[in-house]
């Protein structure tokens, strides 16, 4: 095939690669998971599948100009031409790329070395595919292609599946390798449907009073985030590791089970989160529960939250050793009372079995902060940390960013930032949170997502609920707002209490429009790209 043919097929190849930054984004943020990838595409139709069109459109100008222009061109100034098209294929692709980008990405696209690889191969895919379609009877083809650029790009994912998965096995059986080479670490493992996070930094905070501890950082919970932690930050001076175990689907706290072998484990609750993938409670409760399976029946730690449900089930389901720790006296071996919620804070009075009692102060908002720490303070207390040591340590404690963060703004106004992530149970906290603050109120949020076919009815349980805690609403979006604003509306809410917008920034706009000093602002919920209604 001489160069007058295929120099031209590689035009919208070029165009793509640079284009497709956006697509291979989504892949991303769904953890390159095929039945994410395409509900993320029905949801983000314009970003999806315009960017492909455009190529196309592009690749047609440019080809249009090849061939007007330089057929005859001497051989060698045609290949000079045609490297100038590729170029200015590849500028068009940026700029295509920078047009459909979300302004200021809560997760940012980053450049992993299985993106890379993902790169290599979708440029085979995609050269291959225009190169014979260029060689068809209608050759016009190779030009029309970029329209699917989104199949493409999950075929492309499907073909280094299986080279993905041998890389991850190797660099899951070296962390696996390098954690138990260190037999006297204490390894830890947390997971739950909220909380975790949470649980993970208090714990650390508690525990690095007496021990050099290594927690996951942010919120790196699965398999290939942990391995890659412990292969890069785990030193021999560590004591302790603590682990974050995310799940979406059955089996994958087995698997991060697999990687950490791990001797304790927390489970912070169990309730309706990721149901557009678990499709119900009750299979949410046994992924959690495949923590508390993993453990050695001998040496092993387990330690639940008595919620009244599903937690107080499993702890009574665990024949292991457990502890159970509670709001109330009497109800489990650890647990507080003299409690003072405020807008600065709680304070408590602490009691551990055989221990005694101490009394604690921390900047930790709300309620459901009090049984993170209460699921902290149990296993600090059985790794021989003292009332003093666990006190201190929960007086260090500051909040996880994003988790109702309580930033101060210029023009005397608060704001509350919940904005990580958010499901019905950690959504009546935050607003019980924003209660305790003077009028007004006002709160800022997109809704609950992941939610399954109970999405509505939960979003409109929550507009409900806000409007018994805020004085002004503005609801992000169209889909999940129609149920707030219906949930609101019956709680009370008139429309001049109600701001709809299509976006962070546009609320932003909103809000400045009318906020004042005292004002208290919760920002609860941010959600991911993959899930903008775009």
């Amino acid at each position: 095939m001489a160069h007058e043919q295929w120099l031209p097929a590689l035009i919208p190849v070029v165009c793509a690669l640079f284009a497709v930054k956006g697509v291979l984004h989504f892949f991303q943020l769904e953890s390159y998971q095929f039945p994410g990838y395409f509900r993320t595409l029905r949801r983000n139709k314009r970003r999806s599948w315009l960017p492909g069109a455009c190529i196309s459109a592009a690749s047609l100008l440019l080809y249009g100009v090849d061939w007007l222009c330089f057929r005859g061109s001497s051989p060698w100034g045609s290949v000079g031409v045609r490297v100038i098209l590729l170029s200015l294929a590849g500028g068009g692709g940026y700029w295509i790329a920078r047009a459909f980008a979300i302004k200021n990405p809560k997760r940012k696209f980053i450049y992993t070395h299985r993106i890379q690889r993902l790169y290599c191969m979708l440029t085979l895919v995609m050269g291959a595919v225009s190169i014979l379609l260029a060689r068809s009877r209608i050759s016009m083809l190779f030009l029309l292609w970029p329209v699917l650029l989104p199949l493409v790009t999950g075929f492309s994912g499907l073909l280094a599946w299986p080279l993905e998965k041998l890389v991850s096995e190797l660099y899951f059986r070296d962390a696996r390798r390098k954690l138990l080479g260190m037999p006297g670490l204490i390894r830890i493992g947390i997971t739950g449907s909220y909380g975790k996070t949470s649980v993970k930094h208090i714990l650390g905070t508690i525990l690095s009073e007496k021990y050099p501890t290594l927690t996951t950082p942010a919120s790196f919970n699965t398999p290939m985030g942990v391995a890659r932690v412990i292969r890069d930050r785990l030193t021999p001076s560590h004591q302790v590791f603590i682990g974050e175990m995310g799940a979406r689907h059955v089996g994958d706290i087995r698997e991060m089970c697999r990687l950490v072998k791990p001797r304790i484990g927390i489970l912070t609750s169990v309730g309706p989160q990721h149901l557009d993938t678990f499709k119900t409670v009750e299979r949410v409760a046994k992924t959690k529960y495949e923590l508390i399976e993993a453990l050695p029946p001998e040496g092993s730690s387990s330690y639940f939250f008595d919620d009244g449900g599903i937690c107080r089930q499993l702890f009574e389901r665990t024949a292991k050793t457990k502890t159970l720790v509670s709001l109330h006296p009497g109800e489990g071996k650890i647990w507080c009372d003299g409690i003072t919620l405020s807008s600065l804070g709680s304070s408590f009075t602490l009691h551990i079995q055989g221990k005694g009692s101490i009394e604690c102060r921390t900047v930790l908002l709300g309620e459901h902060n009090l049984q993170n720490i209460l699921l902290a303070a149990a296993a600090a207390s059985d790794l021989t940390l003292s009332l003093r040591q666990i006190a201190h340590g929960i007086s260090k404690l500051e909040p996880v960013k994003g988790r109702l963060e309580l930033i101060s703004r210029p023009g005397g106004f608060t704001i509350i930032n919940d904005g990580f992530n958010s499901n019905p149970v950690s959504a009546k906290a935050a607003l019980k949170v924003l209660s305790a603050f003077p009028k007004r109120r006002i709160l800022i949020t997109p809704g609950m997502v992941e939610l399954g076919a109970k999405e509505e009815a939960y979003n409109y349980e929550f507009g409900r609920q806000a409007s018994q805690c805020a004085d002004i609403a503005i609801v992000i979006g169209r889909k999940r707002a129609t149920p707030i604003i219906e949930g609101l509306k019956a709680g009370g809410f008139i429309n001049e209490q109600i701001f709809q917008v299509s976006s962070i920034e546009e609320s932003t706009e909103v809000l400045r429009s009318f906020v004042r000093s005292g004002d208290t602002v919760l920002y609860e919920n941010d959600l991911p790209e993959n899930y903008h209604e775009a």
